[in-house]
């Protein structure tokens, strides 16, 4: 699953492709070479000074001068490319707020420099103060190329941007100076990743990983069938001395998924379901808030993101401990499409969870749901591949050689993530709940690049039936895709098939390249390593294709990112939480779905406590006077915005696409 918040929430970087592009995914390698040429699906567009864009399905266009304005379907959303004569990026921001809205920017809240992409150089992020009370998106990014710059403003309702993450991608994958031509590796002989080439690798490796604060990174590639590089770098605990290594074991959270429908696909051609099967034929009684979406709801569309479900997270993040998996079926029960089936891709996780429970309940309808999948995932998936350490038990993975979950604190430090969060992924683990290592995933990967044979040779699963799971099931991207639990990215010409995982402290990446034979995994214990999520595969391509160099500069403009964002923290919020902030909290508030929260007070300090566990909080004062708190913690949740109501003190918990209202309870 992705990470569900962060202190100061970013876009999540998606590497995408067009539904269409691709449909026959068993005829080989060398079909997918050939589609890279696929037209985008949209609308091709240019600034005035032919800067090339893709103006996506329903958007519509408007001109002003020397900005394009586009606007979401939804209406009161519009991203702007805007053209300006500057000196700097600063000045280049004013210029384009001025000639998109006729003002200056929005308020500050951070400004950082970008990776060079795509042609772009030297560019600069700036992230603005939404208005009060209201959910919004707003940021510039500056953009130069020839020394000239071009600036895009996303001026985005919250709800909007996390329904249109694939148009967002898609604008921003097509967005390229004009001139600027693509690389493309397709039909290209990959070098051999020799000594030489591993030890550049681990360079690179070690580098980032003390430039991003990353305790642990273990790592394994493999190319033609051979693993040439295996091993970890730095340690399992911050301030510890005990190494990681290719057996160490992390919290893979989404990559998950990925086994998960490899599962599924087991059961496909055991002909004990179909990807078409009927959820409520496969699992009786399951329904969602929406009951013509329920009758049209099938396998496939648990684990596509294409079903039009919103992403939903903290219904189970903040439930009782030891929770249940029916607690999944209670959740989707809540659950209603914001946009019809295939219209959007929406990532979400709940959907996901129910598709690996129903896999196990048809394995074995006697079994309860969670014991079942545990059962199935074991026959199908652990013991054929021979992933032996891999486990969704808890406690069985957090003994011996593991890897502790790392995140920011409030003071801007590197600090262990409550233990207690991540076992609330065990009653969704389907989604997200596995502990893996490189020796169990490679595993894996070498059984994708096989066309679904074991590394003994033997046949686990037909070709055809393996890459069902890569066909095209809806856009992410101008060149991009999302299939069964698995992404594909066209972007260079050939395809690179993977997925990521990002919880609270933990972030992992499956990534392969069948035409070249080429696999990785990089598993790492802290959030701060985010970007090497991408920078990692990039960094192969550059030593497999003597690719233009982006990996470097991808990793210093994060750390850059990460000390503004550190930095910023620690002057915003105030922690413990400021007396007269804490001293307007009431004692105990409820909300339906989150359930309480109670407010406790000891020697100076506030801590909110749920179900499952509870953190010490900070507090500021947000946009418009409102007081906000937030956890003084590692890898905090988003922030609770104190209010009123008639039923009286109020605390209000957002995401991109869900409210929830706490309110005061006797």
């Amino acid at each position: 699953m992705s990470q569900t918040a962060s202190f100061f929430p970013f876009a999540l970087l998606f590497k995408r492709c067009l539904l269409g592009v691709f449909l026959a995914c068993a005829a080989g390698p060398a079909a997918w070479a050939q589609t890279a040429a696929a037209p985008a699906s949209g609308t091709p567009g240019q600034t005035p000074s032919g800067h090339g864009f893709v103006l996506p399905k329903d958007w519509t266009e408007a001109r002003r001068g020397r900005a394009v304005v586009l606007q979401a379907p939804e209406g009161g959303s519009w991203i702007a490319l805007v053209e300006a004569e500057a000196g700097d990026a600063a000045q280049a921001v004013a210029q384009a707020w001025t000639a998109y809205a006729g003002r200056p920017p929005p308020p500050l809240r951070l400004a950082v420099p970008l990776a060079n992409a795509n042609g772009w150089v030297g560019g600069h992020h700036f992230l603005y103060r939404a208005p009060a009370g209201e959910p919004r998106q707003l940021s510039a990014r500056a953009l130069r190329s020839g020394g000239r710059w071009v600036v895009r403003i996303d001026d985005l309702a919250a709800a909007v941007a996390g329904k249109r993450q694939a148009d967002l991608n898609l604008i921003g994958d097509s967005f390229a100076p004009a001139g600027h031509v693509r690389e493309n590796f397709a039909g290209r002989k990959a070098q051999t990743l020799d000594a030489g080439k591993i030890e550049a690798l681990k360079t690179f490796l070690e580098r980032s990983r003390r430039s991003l604060e990353v305790p642990g990174l273990s790592i394994g590639v493999i190319q033609d069938g051979q693993v040439v590089y295996r091993g970890g770098f730095g340690v399992r605990e911050h301030g510890k001395r005990a190494p990681v290594d290719a057996d160490t074991l992390y919290l893979i959270a989404s990559n998950t998924k990925s086994l998960t429908t490899l599962m599924l696909a087991k059961l496909v051609d055991e002909g004990r379901l179909r990807w078409d099967t009927p959820v409520a034929e496969a699992l009786p009684g399951f329904e969602l808030a929406d009951a013509d979406a329920t009758a049209k709801m099938q396998i496939r569309h648990l684990v596509c993101a294409c079903a039009g479900l919103p992403y939903r997270n903290l219904d189970w993040e903040f439930a009782p401990a030891n929770s249940p998996a029916s607690i999944v079926f209670d959740i989707l029960a809540r659950m209603r499409p914001t946009s019809a089936f295939g219209a959007s891709y929406q990532y979400t996780n709940p959907p996901a969870a129910a598709a690996g429970y129903v896999g196990g309940h048809v394995a074995y309808p006697e079994l309860e749901l969670g014991a079942a999948y545990d059962r199935a995932m074991a026959t199908r998936v652990f013991e054929p591949l021979r992933m032996t350490r891999t486990t969704f038990d808890f406690d069985r993975a957090m003994r011996g050689n593991f890897a502790r979950s790392h995140g920011v604190g409030i003071d801007g430090r590197i600090a262990l993530v409550d233990p207690r969060r991540d076992r609330q992924m065990h009653a969704v683990r389907p989604t997200g709940g596995a502990w893996s290592n490189v020796d169990d995933l490679l595993a894996y990967v070498s059984l994708e690049l096989n066309g679904g044979r074991l590394s003994d040779g033997r046949r686990y699963l037909p070709e055809a039936a393996l890459r069902e799971r890569w066909k095209p099931q809806i856009a992410t991207g101008r060149d991009a895709w999302y299939g069964l639990g698995l992404d594909t990215d066209m972007s260079s010409g050939t395809p690179m098939l993977f997925h990521g995982g990002r919880l609270y402290g933990q972030r992992s990446n499956m990534v392969w390249w069948p035409e070249h034979g080429i696999g990785v995994v990089v598993l790492m214990n802290s959030s701060t390593g985010n970007v090497l999520m991408d920078a990692v595969p990039r960094k192969l391509m550059e030593l497999a294709f003597d690719a233009q160099p982006e990996a470097d500069s991808m990793v210093a403009a994060a750390a850059a990112n990460e000390r503004a964002t550190r930095e910023a923290r620690r002057r915003d919020w105030g922690a413990p939480a400021r007396r007269g902030h804490a001293a307007a909290l009431a004692p105990r508030y409820r909300n339906e779905l989150l359930g309480e929260l109670r407010v406790e007070r000891s020697r100076g300090e506030v801590r909110f406590r749920f179900a499952a566990w509870d953190m010490p909080v900070a507090s500021r004062v947000g946009a418009g006077g409102a007081v906000e708190f937030s956890g003084a913690i590692a890898s905090p949740p988003y922030p609770f915005v104190a209010g009123r109501s008639a039923a009286g003190r109020t605390l209000t918990l957002r995401d991109a696409q869900n409210e929830y209202v706490f309110t005061e309870a006797p």
